[in-house]
């Protein structure tokens, strides 16, 4: 069974920073394009960011170029989210996602990806 479970989720203030991880089971994860997406109270799914199996090819909404980024560790089957300047507007459960697409390719829909974990929580004070 595919399980992704994501962690490192927190409370923070305004301008600090956050690791977030993503642990993948029950899937070569060598082959698995990797995504990070979030939702806020009253607000759709929204991508932040994806990954190529590769590693090689990375992908970022607007408002988090810049400052956040994504890599991935095949030998730990974990891909990251590395969150800098954090804004309240950035606060939102945060969803890891594994898809099967070609090797150089990142995925931007949701609804193109095959497994989801449960979500982290992130949240920034003003």
């Amino acid at each position: 069974q595919v399980q992704l479970v994501e962690s490192g989720g927190g409370l923070v203030q305004a301008g600090d920073s956050l690791r977030l991880s993503c642990a993948a089971s029950g899937l070569t994860f060598r082959r698995a394009a990797m995504g990070w997406f979030r939702q806020a109270p009253g607000k759709e799914r929204e991508f932040v960011a994806a990954i190529s199996a590769s590693g090689g090819n990375t992908d970022y909404v607007d408002s988090v170029k810049g400052r956040f980024t994504i890599s991935r560790d095949n030998a730990k089957n974990t891909v990251f989210l590395q969150m800098n300047s954090l804004k309240p507007d950035d606060s939102a459960v945060y969803y890891c996602a594994a898809g099967f697409v070609s090797a150089a390719a990142t995925i931007r829909h949701a609804n193109e990806y095959d497994y989801w974990g449960q979500g982290t929580q992130v949240t920034v004070s003003s």
